[in-house]
């Protein structure tokens, strides 16, 4: 065999039916594609960070840079955890990526050998279990149960973990994605508590953590207190710049594991090299003005907001499927009465729709939730709309009849 077998996993739900959904488009059929968490493709990013770019270029700023991250950057993401969630941790205790994707792809190199475990909670973002998987990792899966609006079933996960020996983290995300639900501080406290009974690593990513528009956020690190544990975040999202791929992983504490975990990612770190140079100076300059910042992503998560509880109202509308209204992110997740259509999944569900009405979306057993797919919320309310009136014209198409 030439191919390893760990490569098997090497997939993402996200993106598996793009090249299908480029053939239509070039065939001349007019797709909407809703799959990809893209907020870039529709809205600005700021102009002040798009200068700051443009100035580093101009100032050749374009060299392998620090691996673990230009200082100015890495001082900046430091500041920003401190002002707003009372973080008191250096820019030494920082690694900046190319996204979180290599945050994750850093993370299990370092920390799984073939055999040993993580918990995930469902529904997931899908590289999770991927990155997981293809160093030889298993996952052991926890569930947010959705009729009890997400809340996280740490009764049944205490007896999966009872008697495992090789569990070396637990993930959540929060905000989550696909379902947009927050968890709640008394939540995050009862993981710090299993996590310590346990002896996991605790890894939070917290990539959304300022788009919530109902209730409020609370960072894993106002609650963890000495317990080892990891922040993900990055640009993408509150920054609208997926395309600068940068994101970081802030390990504040001081505890054995934590130091030979950060060390351990900066030595992958300088394996490739540097992220992006340019686009970090951007990134600290985006940082380093927080009032403005605030203005730009007040008004960014208005947009959002708007356009996400319109299509969760217009998703509810159908006699076919029914989502919870989301408290932050911009994605909607509605479940899918199978039952009444004539799919033996979810994943027929998703490739059919695109195939015969040329609307993308992903198929929920990508996240963990079979049963279910995932709407983007970020196109303008008359494209959502469209699309939405096209689903529910081809689930009216494929019911069952009674």
């Amino acid at each position: 065999m030439f191919l390893s077998k760990l490569s098997a996993y090497a997939s993402s739900p996200i993106r598996e039916d793009d090249i299908i959904a480029s053939k239509l488009a070039k065939e001349g059929n007019k797709v909407i594609k809703l799959n990809s968490g893209d907020p870039a493709r529709y809205i600005n990013t700021p102009k002040r960070v798009i200068k700051a770019y443009i100035d580093a270029l101009k100032r050749n700023e374009n060299y392998y840079s620090n691996s673990q991250g230009i200082e100015p950057l890495r001082q900046a993401i430091a500041a920003r955890h401190k002002k707003v969630y009372g973080l008191d941790a250096g820019p030494e205790k920082i690694v900046v990526t190319q996204g979180i994707s290599e945050g994750l792809q850093f993370l299990n190199t370092a920390l799984i050998d073939k055999g040993d475990k993580a918990i995930l909670i469902r529904p997931y973002y899908p590289l999770y279990i991927s990155y997981l998987q293809i160093v030889g990792g298993e996952a052991i899966f926890a569930d947010a149960i959705e009729e009890s609006n997400w809340n996280i079933d740490l009764d049944t996960l205490a007896k999966k973990a009872k008697n495992e020996k090789r569990i070396k983290y637990i993930l959540i995300t929060n905000p989550n994605n696909p379902a947009g639900y927050i968890i709640s501080r008394k939540k995050l406290e009862e993981i710090v508590e299993f996590a310590n009974e346990h002896d996991l690593f605790i890894i939070s990513d917290e990539i959304y953590d300022e788009l919530v528009y109902r209730g409020s956020f609370t960072s894993i690190s106002q609650v963890a207190g000495d317990m080892p544990y990891m922040i993900l975040n990055g640009m993408s999202k509150n920054f609208v710049a997926t395309g600068f791929r940068l994101g970081y992983m802030f390990v504040p504490n001081e505890d054995e594991k934590s130091k030979a975990l950060l060390a351990k990612l900066i030595e992958l770190a300088q394996m490739r090299l540097s992220p992006n140079t340019p686009a970090q100076f951007a990134y600290a300059e985006g940082l380093r003005n927080l009032s403005a910042h605030n203005r730009e992503v007040s008004k960014l998560r208005a947009l959002l907001k708007e356009r996400l509880y319109f299509a969760t109202r217009r998703v509810n509308e159908s006699d076919y499927m029914h989502a919870l209204p989301p408290s932050s992110a911009f994605y909607v997740f509605p479940k899918l009465e199978m039952q009444r259509l004539k799919f033996k999944s979810d994943k027929e569900f998703v490739r059919s729709l695109l195939l015969e009405k040329y609307i993308q979306v992903t198929r929920g057993s990508g996240f963990g939730m079979p049963g279910h797919f995932r709407i983007v919320a970020l196109p303008s309310k008359e494209v959502l709309g469209e699309a939405i009136e096209r689903i529910n014209e081809f689930c009216r198409e494929h019911s069952v009849k009674r």
